[in-house]
């Protein structure tokens, strides 16, 4: 019986890893969302992995030498308890999979990233870099930003991706 398996990769090499694990026959799934980036005052979009460092893997403990998992190149090892693998429960990858859009990525829902009054930085706009605090989200998806202007609270909406932790 097939089950999914944790495999924890070295830094950066999940797709390294992936590459790999399937040339020597396994079913691997990498799931990826889209990420914020910014470098020299550019923001971009970018496919990164949801869990960064991990990725999935199916195995069919009597068929398949699991064992090889842990010498692949990019691999660090397969997530075990004790010294056999542990597996993850397959509703977890199915739910994960079920966020997929048309091209493969995982669409995270921004509203359960922050917590009234959490502090939040906004990325791009007008009020690029200023922080204010997490009011909630709208009806049409857009998230309510406090921020203090000129000596008063003034609610400013604006898209989910927009907006960031403030550290």
């Amino acid at each position: 019986m097939t089950n999914w398996y944790a495999v924890n990769t070295h830094v950066q090499s999940e797709e390294k890893a992936a590459w790999h694990l399937r040339n020597q026959g396994f079913e691997v799934y990498l799931p990826r969302y889209l990420k914020r980036r910014r470098h020299a005052r550019k923001t971009d979009l970018i496919k990164a992995p949801l869990f960064p460092r991990y990725l999935f893997v199916a195995i069919d403990m009597c068929l398949h030498q699991w064992r090889s998992i842990n010498s692949t190149v990019g691999v660090a090892r397969l997530v075990c308890t004790g010294s056999d693998p542990a597996p993850v429960p397959a509703p977890i990858i199915e739910n994960i999979r079920v966020r997929e859009n048309d091209d493969g990525i995982v669409v995270v829902d921004p509203r359960g990233r922050f917590k009234k009054g959490d502090a939040v930085r906004l990325l791009d706009g007008p009020f690029a870099d200023v922080i204010g605090l997490f009011e909630g989200t709208t009806a049409d998806e857009r998230v309510m930003i406090l921020l203090d202007l000129l000596g008063r609270q003034v609610k400013v909406r604006m898209k989910p991706e927009l907006v960031e932790a403030a550290a």
